[in-house]
């Protein structure tokens, strides 16, 4: 989901007695969340396991997709329903239904019948807001265009970023043919186009924006690390587009068995209940929430992309707004 350079990260969960480690791939910021809970998968099972974090989840498939019959790894942590496309496209996830499977809160969460892919997590994009700086409510999206916004928003970039490409396909949602009309008329607002969400989130907190794309979710970190909800998430008209995030196990992969132990793992209570506040999107299943995500937001109407819509397209109509190609 976040940074877009192929700096790989590797940490280690290897009992003494396993020579094989089950080889997971994710992208950046799933760091702390691996670290809290790829331990309790091995102290469980035994299950030596190698986690490798590779920029942002765009950046992450395009690897997979580079690398083909040499990708090494066994499962891969962080494919959304916009991605997936692509993914079940290139035939890089083989059919499991996780142990669990039932307890998943919505069928909407689900991302593919054939469940190449498992959900475990989901949120709704937004904007986040500086309240020192904006002071007034923003009632829609195209209110961004306003010149009292130039230079104001900090977004990321769609080709590279699943919560750009996101953003870019809420924008379709809303505006439909009078899509390129509003990135048009929105480009004075942006401030920078970034790699990834955690270069967003860097500068958004240095002050260098105040406004940013990122999730519904930023009230309740907001709340969580401060005590109080400093930023203004909005979702313009209650119309907001689901990310849904999901790990599927590679189809070549020497090591079956193991990584459908932690596919079923990631549907665990002990998985799980750690994504809140390690990933700052909601669990797929029922466990107890801190008290934080009382400040999160939720879409009153969710906007969801038809299959027939090309994303290939719509990214080739942003690039020719954006860069004036």
């Amino acid at each position: 989901m976040r940074r877009t350079f192929l700096v790989l990260s590797l940490i280690l969960f290897i009992p003494f007695s396993t020579l094989l480690p089950l080889k997971i791939y994710s992208y950046d910021s799933l760091q702390p969340l691996a670290q809290e809970t790829f331990a309790k998968f091995t102290e469980k099972t035994g299950i030596a396991v190698e986690f490798r974090a590779v920029g942002d989840s765009g950046s992450l498939l395009s690897l997979i997709i580079s690398e083909r019959e040499n990708f090494d790894g066994d499962v891969v942590i962080g494919i959304d329903n916009l991605l997936s496309r692509r993914a079940f496209e290139e035939g890089i996830f083989l059919s499991y239904r996780p142990q669990g499977y039932e307890k998943i809160i919505d069928q909407d969460l689900l991302l593919d019948s054939q469940w190449r892919l498992t959900p475990y997590d989901f949120g709704g994009i937004a904007l986040i807001c500086d309240t020192s700086q904006i002071k007034e409510p923003i009632e829609t999206i195209w209110d961004l265009t306003g010149p009292e916004y130039r230079r104001s928003v900090i977004i990321q970039d769609p080709r590279t970023s699943s919560t750009g490409l996101s953003f870019l396909a809420w924008t379709y949602l809303l505006f439909g043919e009078r899509f390129e009309e509003f990135w048009q008329a929105f480009k004075p607002s942006i401030l920078t186009v970034s790699l990834g969400w955690d270069d967003s989130f860097q500068k958004f907190e240095s002050g260098e924006a105040p406004i940013m794309v990122s999730y519904a979710t930023d009230g309740a970190y907001s709340m969580h690390y401060y005590g109080e909800s400093i930023y203004m998430t909005v979702i313009p008209e209650g119309r907001g587009y689901v990310q849904i995030e999901g790990a599927g196990i590679i189809r070549l992969t020497q090591n079956l068995h193991d990584a459908e132990m932690f596919m079923d793992f990631l549907l665990s209570e002990d998985f799980q209940r750690h994504i809140p506040l390690n990933q700052w999107m909601f669990p797929v299943i029922d466990v107890e929430m801190p008290p934080a995500f009382d400040y999160a937001v939720k879409p009153e109407k969710i906007l969801k992309l038809s299959a027939g819509v090309d994303l290939s397209e719509l990214i080739s109509k942003w690039e020719e707004v954006i860069y004036e190609r």
